[in-house]
């Protein structure tokens, strides 16, 4: 993979560790049953972090509940996914954020889901948004999911211009709503994607912070799996590439280049908004904070 070639200006050449002061920023992604990592994220993450919460499994939900309000006790900021898809009607909805805003949460992330039918009404993000519940249930700021190389179940149908107009309706509720909101991106591998995409938003009058999604470190055999699962896009070529030489399936690729160019951008072209960095842990807690932590000193 070719890297993308990004103009060095004097705010990131100036800094010591300018992928340090961006790694400061990250949030890290878990799913519900590992909450039992408590401990290991309390030691090793910046207070106040950013845990999202997924929701792949919709009888996981009070299991979430209860990662939930754990994390907020611990001192983190806990973003629970709400996935539309795995959300039956208005009532299954207001449950779920008012046991959500007794655990302390005023940010959520609320989007589709992948689940191929939904288990109710809703299908989509703003659907959710729509309701009234969010802000019922003392919610401030909402994330939606961005995805800077595209959604193949969505696109097929409805083409490449939907996801764009999405976003520039769900930011028009926000700004309707006067709720913060930001954008939580597909993992991708390659930041020239990205950073097109992200201008092509902000183009569109698109103007919110970008948390952008990077995989941790991980064998090219696990980054396989999760990159077809996801259905990411052109980036992840060079991924598949590698596999095809099985001498590579268990080398262990590491994200450093992908999140020094993310640095490079959040201080440079502060135009993109391009915010933080958003970790997948899919090799592992103890492999992504190996790899963090040197970077952060």
């Amino acid at each position: 993979m070719n890297a993308p070639h990004f103009h060095t200006t004097a705010v990131s050449a100036t800094m010591d560790n300018p992928m340090g002061a961006f790694l400061r920023k990250a949030s890290i992604e878990i799913t519900p049953k590992q909450i039992e990592k408590l401990p290991i994220l309390s030691a090793k993450l910046l207070p106040g972090a950013q845990v999202f919460i997924a929701l792949i499994d919709p009888t996981e939900v009070e299991m979430q509940i209860k990662a939930a309000a754990a994390l907020q006790q611990a001192g983190f900021i806990a973003i629970p996914h709400v996935p539309a898809r795995f959300v039956r009607d208005e009532d299954d909805l207001n449950a779920r954020m008012s046991a959500f805003s007794k655990a302390g949460v005023t940010t959520i992330l609320a989007l589709g889901g992948g689940a191929p039918q939904p288990i109710g009404k809703f299908d989509a993000a703003i659907q959710l948004m729509k309701t009234g519940a969010f802000e019922a249930h003392s919610i401030t700021r909402i994330g939606i999911a961005g995805h800077p190389e595209g959604n193949p179940d969505i696109t097929k149908i409805h083409g490449e211009a939907t996801l764009l107009e999405a976003l520039q309706a769900k930011q028009a509720w926000l700004k309707s709503k006067n709720i913060k909101g930001f954008i939580a991106t597909q993992f991708l591998f390659d930041a020239g994607p990205l950073a097109l995409w992200a201008s092509k938003l902000r183009d569109a009058g698109i103007d919110l912070p970008l948390h952008v999604g990077v995989p941790g470190p991980a064998t090219i055999k696990t980054l396989v799996k999760y990159a077809a699962m996801c259905g990411v896009g052109n980036s992840a070529r060079f991924i598949r590439k590698q596999a095809l030489n099985i001498t590579k399936l268990l080398s262990v690729s590491e994200p450093t280049e992908f999140v020094d160019q993310l640095a490079t951008l959040h201080f440079d072209k502060p135009e993109l908004g391009i915010a933080a960095p958003h970790m997948y842990p899919f090799g592992g807690f103890d492999k992504l904070f190996d790899w963090m932590g040197p970077k952060l000193a």
